[in-house]
């Protein structure tokens, strides 16, 4: 009999954001089909994370699943350094018309974080190509960008980057958007000091800080005085893209202005296939157009533009513009307001807010938020032992659900967090508090 999976991993597997003491053995996962994960004792798992955000439609799909496999048997992958093909040309003609601001050209690259380095390299080189340096990068505090150097560089110096600071270049980092006047005035203040090549944002919602979100007001105000500078903005939608604001894009919600890069990943192909975007507007590009060599965008992967992850991201892309999809992200959108009503007064919340598809609960356990919060554990595998897979962020639970969801489904997700809640109370109150009752409007 071959031994469990979670057995076999133990021995061999280091897992990412993983303090392998505390968790030395994995669940091990046999397959997945629509919102459920399935383990090798054949318990299913609600997953209200879609898997860290990639997944759009439920995994397995099989309209995605038949894309890959006819694209696998007449192109696997070929390099993309003089060459090109059909997937990769026809990905970007449909992305492109649908992206927030005046997009022109794609840049294909392998992930998220890679992503934001290729925005941020564009950035930089756009200015010296002009032959008006300019060096600076502004972001947000709270950012989360990505782990490699240069995306931990634009990301908040926290746990994530602790153990390499020395290594990562400056960044000014501007005030969260809470009060927006002093964000917008700060903001002014470094961009008059001049040379600034971006602000990077996540827009609307930053993820890994604790799914805080701003309104897209303050959005708009950030990337007109940014361009009112000559600034470019880069708007990593690695989370927020393919409709998890609710709306395609997160930067669709603004109409006046838009971003000059934007960042994708994640959903891009509905969570089947690593790959990142950068997508940029034709100025930026036209910036590296030369006869001197050292102009060239010297960037690349070993799998740029790979056909298979061109061919998952088409079909999810066709999945996502079916209006069946728009009614499903919008009932997600509707069920999580009202849920929002009802538990705005529970005491174990100590803020609760959404955007979109995504509501975060901020639990109130007796200690500050943070990423390292003590009930953290607790909370995680209350949740596992009940079968939803909702992954917290220290004290700050979140549903970000695949689209395939069912308002029966999210409702049992609902009752259970609800459960959660009011022994949350009794955890920090006695088992004598009295319960709160949720209100039926």
């Amino acid at each position: 009999m071959n031994r469990p999976l979670s057995e076999r991993d133990r021995e061999l597997i280091w897992h990412p954001y993983t303090q392998m003491k505390a968790w030395p053995e994995a669940i091990g996962i046999t397959k997945g089909k629509g919102l459920f994960l399935e383990d090798e004792d054949g318990n299913q798992y609600m997953d209200l994370i879609a898997s860290w955000w990639v997944n759009l439609h439920g995994h397995s799909h099989p309209y995605i699943a038949k894309k890959i496999s006819e694209q696998a048997a007449s192109l696997e992958h070929c390099i993309f350094a003089g060459f090109t093909h059909e997937p990769a040309v026809r990905l970007a003609e449909r992305l492109l018309p649908i992206l927030p601001g005046r997009m022109a050209k794609i840049f294909y690259s392998d992930n998220g974080s890679t992503a934001v380095e290729v925005a941020l390299k564009m950035a930089v080189q756009y200015y010296q190509n002009r032959g008006t340096p300019r060096r600076k990068i502004i972001a947000l505090e709270g950012a989360y960008h990505g782990d490699t150097v240069g995306a931990m560089s634009v990301s908040e110096r926290s746990l994530f980057t602790r153990q390499f600071d020395h290594w990562l270049f400056d960044v000014q980092f501007i005030p969260f958007p809470e009060q927006a006047l002093t964000t917008l005035n700060i903001l002014e203040q470094a961009l008059q000091a001049g040379d600034v090549a971006a602000l990077i944002v996540e827009p609307l919602v930053q993820g890994s800080a604790g799914m805080r979100m701003y309104p897209p007001k303050v959005l708009s105000n950030m990337i007109q005085l940014c361009h009112s500078y000559g600034t470019l903005v880069i708007a990593d939608e690695v989370m927020t893209g393919f409709g998890r604001t609710g709306k395609h894009f997160a930067c669709d919600a603004i109409k006046d202005t838009g971003p000059d890069l934007i960042c994708l990943s994640k959903g891009l192909t509905g969570g089947t296939m690593p790959m990142g975007i950068t997508a940029c507007t034709l100025e930026i590009f036209d910036a590296f157009l030369s006869d001197d060599a050292t102009k060239t965008l010297y960037h690349g992967h070993s799998f740029t533009a790979n056909p298979l992850a061109c061919a998952a991201a088409l079909a999810s892309l066709d999945l996502l513009l079916e209006p069946a999809c728009q009614h499903s992200i919008d009932n997600i959108c509707l069920l999580h307001a009202q849920q929002l009503l009802r538990w705005q007064d529970h005491p174990a919340i100590r803020h609760i807010r959404q955007c979109g598809t995504i509501l975060a609960l901020e639990l109130n356990t007796g200690a500050e938020t943070d990423y390292l919060n003590k009930d953290r554990d607790f909370i995680y595998k209350f949740f596992l032992s009940h079968k939803l897979l909702l992954r917290p962020l220290g004290n700050i639970i979140y549903l970000i659900p695949p689209y395939c969801i069912s308002s029966e489904q999210l409702q049992q997700a609902y009752e259970i967090i609800e459960l959660f809640l009011n022994q949350l109370n009794i955890r920090y109150h006695g088992p004598s508090f009295q319960q709160y009752t949720v209100p039926d409007n």
